[in-house]
C-alpha cells in the first residue's frame, strides 16, 4: 500500500480537557459511550470526512492512549494521524495542534472531541464554505428556546432569538488566517471563530446538525449513549434492506388541551397558550412527523420507539424525538427527503411563527426541508371547538 498524498486539509481534534463537569474519573475524551470512547466516536466522523491530516491534542500522560484510538479509527489513513500534548487552556492546545500541521495544509478545521457524534456532512459544509469565498466558517443551529436576560436572579428583558445561533464545531479557517490570529492573540477566547473575528475577519455560518451537540454534563453523556445504542428488538420494527426507490409515509397525531406547564407545538414554546396533554410534551406536529418518517421507512411507529415503556421521553420536546428518528433512519440506510405537515387547530395562530417552526423542525432533521400549513376547520369537530390539536404529516425518505 502506498503512502497517502499529503492533503490540503488539516483537522485538529481537541481532546485535552479534563471534563470536570462530566464528573468522570478519566479525562472526558476517554470516557466510554458504548464499547468505545468519546474520542473514538469523534474520530470516526473525522476520518469519514474528506482525507485530511488529523492531529489529536491529548492530555499530558495520555498521548499513547490517544494514538491508539486514532490509529483504530483511521483505517487505511493511519499515516495521516498523529498526537501532540495539550496545554492548560483550549487556546494553548489548539496552538500546539497548529504547530504540528504539515506545510501543505491550506484549510484548517478545529473540532472538539466532545462533539463526538458530529456527522461527516457537517465537515463537508465547513470545508466547502472555506473553499469558496469565506476565510472562516462555523456550523450553527438556530436557537429555538425563549431567551431571557437575567440579572441578580431577576428577568430583565427578553432577547430576540431571530439573530441568535448556537455555534458548533468543526470550525474551519484558511491556514494563513488562523496562523496569523494565533501568532498575536488579543486574549483568551472560548472558540477559534471568536479569535479570528477579533482579528478583523468575517466568519460565515453554515448549517450545523443536532447530533453535533457537546458532551459536557452527565445528562449529555446519557443522551449520547442512548443515541448510539442499537434499537431494542420489537416485532413491529422490520429492518428490511432498503430498496432502490424513495418511499412515502403518512403520520397523524391528536392531543387534547389540558396538560401542565406551557404549550409546545411544532418544536416551539408558545407562552400564554394552554398546553397539550401527553406522555411527552404533547407536540402533535412533531409526533405526526415521527410517525410519517418511520412509516415511510417501514420501521414501525412512534409507539415502537418512544412509547410509555420509554420513560426517558417523558416531557421530551420535538428535537429529542426527531433527532432520534433521524438516527433510526440512518441505521436502517435511509435519509430524509422532506416532510409536509398540516395542523388543525383554533389556537395557537401559526401564521406569525410558521417560518420559525419550519426552521426549528428542519434543524432537528439535519436540515431536511419541512413545510407546515394550518387550518381552523371552520369550527367543526373537536379542533374547531378548541378542545385539542390534530396534525397530519407526509414524509419522503430516500436510500442513504
Amino acid at each position: 500500500m502506498g503512502i497517502t498524498p499529503a492533503p490540503r486539509i488539516g483537522i485538529i481534534v481537541v481532546a485535552a480537557g479534563s471534563g470536570t463537569r462530566l464528573g468522570a474519573p478519566a479525562p472526558k475524551a476517554f470516557v466510554g459511550i458504548d464499547g468505545h470512547s468519546i474520542l473514538r466516536h469523534a474520530l470516526r466522523g473525522v476520518f469519514a470526512a474528506e482525507p485530511a491530516q488529523v492531529v489529536v491534542v491529548a492530555p499530558e500522560g495520555r498521548e499513547s492512549d490517544a494514538l491508539s484510538e486514532a490509529l483504530a479509527a483511521a483505517g487505511d489513513r493511519r499515516d495521516l494521524a498523529s498526537v501532540v500534548t495539550g496545554a492548560r487552556t483550549r487556546q494553548g492546545s489548539v496552538a500546539a495542534g497548529l504547530r504540528a500541521l504539515w506545510a501543505d495544509v491550506e484549510i484548517v478545521l478545529v473540532h472538539d472531541a466532545a462533539r463526538a457524534l458530529t456527522p461527516a456532512d457537517v465537515f463537508a459544509r465547513v470545508i466547502a464554505a472555506v473553499d469558496g469565498s469565506a476565510v472562516a466558517a462555523i456550523p450553527v443551529l438556530p436557537v429555538i428556546d425563549t431567551i431571557k436576560r437575567v440579572s441578580a436572579g431577576e428577568v430583565v428583558a427578553g432577547v430576540d432569538r431571530s439573530e441568535l445561533a448556537a455555534a458548533q464545531t468543526p470550525q474551519g479557517f484558511r491556514r494563513d488566517v488562523l496562523d496569523a490570529a494565533y501568532a498575536a492573540p488579543a486574549g483568551e477566547f472560548t472558540d477559534d471563530a471568536a479569535l479570528v473575528a477579533e482579528a478583523g475577519h468575517p466568519v460565515a455560518a453554515v448549517p450545523g446538525h443536532p447530533l453535533a451537540f457537546k458532551i459536557t454534563t452527565p445528562a449529555d453523556l446519557e443522551r449520547a449513549r442512548h443515541l448510539v445504542a442499537a434499537p431494542a428488538p420489537h416485532p413491529a420494527a422490520h429492518l428490511d434492506p432498503a430498496p432502490a426507490l424513495p418511499r412515502v409515509g403518512v403520520g397523524t397525531d391528536v392531543h387534547a388541551f389540558g396538560g401542565a406547564g406551557t404549550l409546545w407545538l411544532a418544536g416551539l414554546e408558545w407562552p400564554g397558550e394552554t398546553p397539550l396533554s401527553g406522555h411527552s410534551d404533547g407536540d402533535a406536529v412533531a409526533h405526526a412527523m415521527v410517525d410519517a418518517l418511520l412509516a415511510a421507512a417501514g420501521l414501525g411507529d412512534i409507539g415502537t420507539h418512544f412509547g410509555t415503556d420509554h420513560p426517558e421521553y417523558a416531557g421530551a420536546h420535538a428535537d429529542a424525538f426527531l433527532t432520534r428518528t433521524l438516527a433510526i433512519l440512518g441505521e436502517a440506510g435511509w435519509r430524509v427527503g422532506n416532510v409536509s405537515v398540516q395542523v388543525q387547530a383554533n389556537r395557537p395562530r401559526f401564521a406569525v411563527r410558521r417560518a420559525e417552526a419550519e426552521r426549528a423542525l428542519s434543524a432537528a432533521l439535519g436540515g431536511a426541508p419541512v413545510s407546515i400549513s394550518a387550518t381552523t376547520t371552520d369550527g367543526l369537530g373537536f379542533t374547531g371547538t378548541g378542545e385539542g390539536v390534530s396534525a397530519f404529516a407526509v414524509a419522503l425518505v430516500v436510500p442513504a
